[in-house]
């Protein structure tokens, strides 16, 4: 390093004591070349002097002279870098073992190596050297060129070894020291660092390195005030990395110091590794800044430490806690707290961030797991907290309030406490109203039991009492549920719930189903004059009221009642009016029956009961004589309605009116086609009972019998046989033998498949095995009921069977059966079933204009409840959503907020974050996500769901780590949802891209 033409030194003194060895033989030929060949190798000609070298050595015959050239053959391939120098220097070394020259060999080669700066090769041949053979100066030269050759290819051991034998030369001296020390700064052993640059800091060419290395030795040494001062003398004079480095010791120096105002600026000045700062550089400033109370850009510099595992970061995560606390910020802060509480590296750390963890998930929700088990589990980790009492009152509370039942349920079990006692039965009876709506009543009911069980607060005893009553109707244990409801009436607290308002409206329902319809009446006229504020259900309490009456036979208070609800003008007022017609009949105002169904059919041209008043018309008319009218009637009935199940009745009355006026012809047209059209009906068995008197009174039994054989389902030798054996399987029916009818009723179909009262007994058939559960039993019988002509049987087996059909998903089965029963329906109830079954259907079939259609027909209906609202909404969401329309589906989502319950409301509310994420309003779609974690923490895909819109806002909010953290607990909490996983790693994979970029602690997959 500091003797750069060593060589040409050495090679002087080798010619010179060449000369003198070879005197004799000066004036020959070998000899002038060879003086030739030294000339040019002295003026660093080697190619030219490696050639005459080379002559000189083959025309030689002196050894001493040919080893000298083989020397400088070797010595010249060295210097010209040719491939094959270090084996012509090997050979020299093997050829010529006595030479002199050998040692030097080696030097010469290794000094023109190091010189060069080609360390390594230099190393090589220093170790060839016989450091014995060198004098003091040479082997001083040899230690240092040797020691700095080892201490640039990082061989500390080595070259602290070889500088140490110069460290007090004069020449090499300060150069070893500081060498030594910068290993020892290097390695670490800052003690002796210092002690080395201490040695060398007067002088001037080493003032430079040495002030930043001081400055960081006494950093690292604790001296922090002396790391300030030398760091500050050097900044001035410093290069912008240096300055850099130097404001990091000055900054963490304050930091250590606790003196954050001051420490702050520098560590700010601070340029980072490769421009990148790690995860501590993040924390030092973020903690000074909370130190200094700056929490907002306390919580910027935290929330940019990704991917910290150690104590620093745990540190770090609690106090972006506390920051986040500061700001009122607790979404953020639980995320904070629970990643501070999963680290072990501190524990009195991890116990405090897990009780802040704990109380932030009971005050708002816990998008992970339920609050319960975050309080449960901190009880369970620190049984001997001096929080204890206060997160035990958090855990009864929270079973409550969270509105996740199902698991505060299985939390509760085998708490024995008094609290929990209450808390469980308050629980079960939530869980169990979730069920009733959800229409699981048996495992509803159950729940009910079990709250019964702890009638530890009597407001929650009398509402489970009246929401066992109801599951109980529901269930059609009507006996059972009219003893809950008047159990429930006679508790004293009743009248201080929710349900005591329709209390007599339920009791008038079930004596309505037990067909006590006297005490149905008056429970409804009770309710009446108690209720001022429901419409619907006054007006249902009218009709229903009227109907108990007219069963009754009490007509004229039948009028009455039905003439209330026909003044409400709400639902169903055709039907009130049209019953309200019967019952004039039936008190003998034939006329105002006939005047009244004249209006009727007049008023109410849509109405599903039109038919029925011209049937009904048709039959008064008959009874007064005015049979020109009835025939007129009738035949616009069978015009207008031809699917009406009325218009086998007309044909038939029709022909009963020919047949008495003795128009035989005429009438047995009539029968003839009600026998053809409506095979298998009652008035086709009528039809062919009258036309066979018309045929024997007109002598044409011939006639009749050849018709009838064109009759599949008549075979006039087996008709007693026929009726007796149906009368037997229809008597087990009446007396409620489920198990003898049916065996009864198959008997009758086996042994009469197309007889007369085949269409009645597969009815019947399908009724009782979908009685005992049998759907797929019952489902062939209702298929016969739906494909026979229509009948009074046909709307219930269309709804029975198209229900089948759907429990079992088969939804291309199921639609027609729904077009159906929506066209042929008279009653309300089942025009609703079927076009909210139609809008499900649809959608499951991807045919999503047609379930849009049928959803907007639902939620123009005006009898529907809340959760057909919701799932038309929800309809009409979806469908958007998939057809892209997602300024319809918006809205839709919002309609489904308003009416939905359960996983309907939590898919509603995740959209109404998600639609505020894509407007940009991130904090009010993170605010939603949150009311998503705490009401509706149960339905835990759009849960998961939610939490990833929630940490893309929050990236877009600049706070990676909320992002992060997030994005990792779903893939780790939510493995269950591929879909939402595949997101969340996407999402997680580009913010870590992103950020790698600015922090050196971040890993990816690229580094």
């Amino acid at each position: 390093m500091t003797i750069k033409n060593g060589f040409a030194f050495l090679a002087f003194i080798s010619f010179n004591i060449h000369i003198l060895a070879q005197q004799s033989a000066i004036y020959t030929n070998s000899s002038v070349k060879y003086l030739k060949a030294i000339t040019l190798f002295n003026n660093q000609q080697y190619l030219a002097a490696q050639s005459l070298f080379s002559e000189v050595k083959s025309d030689t015959d002196d050894m001493s002279l040919e080893s000298d050239c083989s020397y400088y053959i070797a010595n010249c391939a060295v210097r010209l870098n040719q491939q094959n120098a270090d084996n012509l220097v090997e050979d020299f070394v093997e050829n010529y073992p006595t030479s002199p020259k050998r040692n030097t060999a080696f030097v010469d080669v290794a000094d023109y190596y190091f010189a060069n700066g080609k360390y390594a090769y230099a190393r090589k041949w220093y170790d060839k050297v016989d450091v014995y053979s060198l004098d003091r100066k040479e082997k001083s030269k040899y230690y240092f060129n040797n020691g700095y050759a080892a201490f640039t290819v990082k061989q500390y051991k080595d070259a602290k070894k070889y500088l140490s034998r110069v460290e007090h030369s004069k020449e090499y001296g300060y150069q070893a020291k500081y060498y030594i020390g910068y290993m020892a700064y290097e390695g670490d052993d800052y003690n002796e660092a210092n002690q080395y640059f201490d040695q060398v800091s007067d002088q001037e060419r080493y003032k430079e390195k040495l002030s930043y290395y001081q400055a960081d030795l006494n950093f690292k040494l604790g001296n922090f005030e002396k790391a300030i001062d030398l760091a500050k003398a050097r900044l001035k004079e410093g290069d912008r990395t240096e300055v850099s480095e130097l404001s990091k010791i000055i900054g963490e120096s304050y930091f250590n110091l606790e003196q954050y105002p001051e420490a702050i600026p520098y560590l700010k000045a601070y340029k980072g590794k490769k421009g990148k700062w790690n995860n501590t550089d993040y924390y030092q400033l973020g903690y000074a800044y909370y130190k200094q109370q700056e929490y907002y850009r306390a919580i910027s510099e935290f929330n940019k430490i990704i991917d910290g595992k150690n104590s620093i970061a745990q540190n770090a995560y609690y106090h972006l806690g506390e920051s986040y606390i500061e700001l009122d910020k607790k979404q953020e802060a639980l995320n904070a707290f629970r990643n501070a509480s999963e680290m072990d590296f501190d524990l009195k750390i991890q116990e405090d961030a897990w009780l802040n963890y704990a109380k932030i998930s009971y005050e708002i929700g816990n998008p992970y797991q339920p609050a319960l088990q975050v309080l449960a589990a901190y009880l369970d980790k620190y049984p001997k907290s001096v929080n204890k009492s206060e997160v035990e009152m958090l855990l009864i509370d929270s079973y409550i309030t969270s509105k996740n039942y199902k698991e505060a349920l299985e939390i509760l079990k085998g708490k024995n406490s008094f609290e929990n006692k209450v808390a469980y039965q308050k629980v079960a009876f939530y869980r169990g109203l979730e069920l009733y709506n959800e229409a699981n009543f048996l495992e509803a009911n159950n729940l009910f039991d079990a709250s019964l069980k702890e009638p530890r607060d009597d407001k929650f005893t009398a509402r489970a009492t009246f929401w066992k009553a109801e599951t109980n109707y529901n269930l059609t244990n009507y006996d059972d549920a009219l003893i809950g409801f008047k159990q429930f009436k006679q508790q004293l607290v009743a009248t201080q719930t929710p349900e005591f308002e329709n209390i007599d409206y339920h009791i008038a329902y079930t004596y309505f189903k037990l067909k006590n319809y006297e005490k149905a009446a008056q429970h409804f006229d009770i309710y009446l004059v108690t209720n001022r504020t429901d419409e619907v259900r006054k007006n249902d309490a009218y009709l229903r009221m009227g109907d108990a009456y007219f069963v009754s036979s009490n007509y004229s208070k039948a009028i009455e009642a039905y003439n209330h609800a026909i003044d409400l003008n709400a639902i169903e007022s055709d039907y009130a009016f049209f019953q309200k017609a019967l019952s004039a009949g039936y008190i003998g105002e034939d006329s105002k029956k006939i005047s009244e169904l004249e209006s009727f059919i007049s008023k109410y041209k849509d109405s599903k009961l039109r038919d029925d008043a011209m049937y009904e018309l048709g039959n008064t008319y008959v009874k007064m004589n005015h049979t020109e009218k009835a025939m007129r009637i009738y035949d616009r009935l069978n015009s207008d309605y031809k699917m009406s199940s009325f218009v086998p009745k007309a044909l038939l009355r029709q022909g009963l009116v020919y047949y008495n006026a003795s128009q035989n012809e005429q009438a047995l047209t009539k029968f003839k086609k009600v026998a053809n059209d409506f095979e298998n009906t009652p008035e086709a068995v009528q039809a062919v009972s009258t036309a066979r008197l018309i045929y024997i009174d007109l002598g044409r039994v011939n006639d009749y019998a050849n018709w009838v054989k064109t009759l599949s389902y008549v075979d006039v030798t087996d008709a007693d046989l026929d009726n007796a054996t149906y009368e037997a399987a229809e008597k087990q029916y009446l007396d409620n033998n489920t198990n003898k009818a049916i065996t009864q009723f198959n008997t009758y179909l086996n042994e009469f498949p197309k007889g007369l009262h085949a269409l009645q007994s597969h009815f019947y058939l399908a009724q009782l095995y979908y009685k005992k559960g049998l759907s797929e039993n019952a489902a062939p019988h209702y298929q016969y009921v739906v494909d026979a002509s229509r009948s009074e049987f046909s709307e219930e087996a269309l709804s029975r069977l198209s229900q089948f059909y759907l429990e079992s998903k088969s939804w291309e089965r199921a639609i027609p059966l729904l077009i159906r029963l929506e066209n042929e329906s008279k009653a309300p109830q089942n025009v609703v079933f079927a076009q909210s079954n139609l809008m499900k259907a649809y959608y499951q079939l991807e045919q999503f204009s047609e379930s849009v259609v049928y959803a907007e027909k639902v939620l123009v209906s005006p009898k529907i409840d809340n959760k057909i609202k919701g799932d038309a909404h929800i309809i009409i969401a979806r469908s958007a959503m998939k057809t892209g329309d997602e300024v319809k589906a918006k809205a839709a989502y919002a309609d489904v907020e308003t009416v939905a319950t359960g996983e309907t409301a939590a898919e509603a509310l995740y959209f109404n974050a998600y639609f505020k994420h894509k407007e940009a309003e991130y904090e009010a779609s993170n605010e939603t996500v949150q009311k998503l974690a705490k009401d509706f923490s149960g339905y835990k895909y759009y849960s998961a769901k939610g939490l990833v819109l929630m940490a893309k806002n929050f990236y877009a909010l600049q706070d990676a780590f909320q992002a992060t953290y997030i994005l990792e607990s779903v893939i780790e909490n939510f493995s269950d949802f591929k879909d939402v996983i595949t997101e969340a790693k996407e999402e997680l994979s580009k913010i870590k891209a992103e950020e790698s970029k600015t922090n050196a602690s971040i890993q990816t997959e690229e580094n």
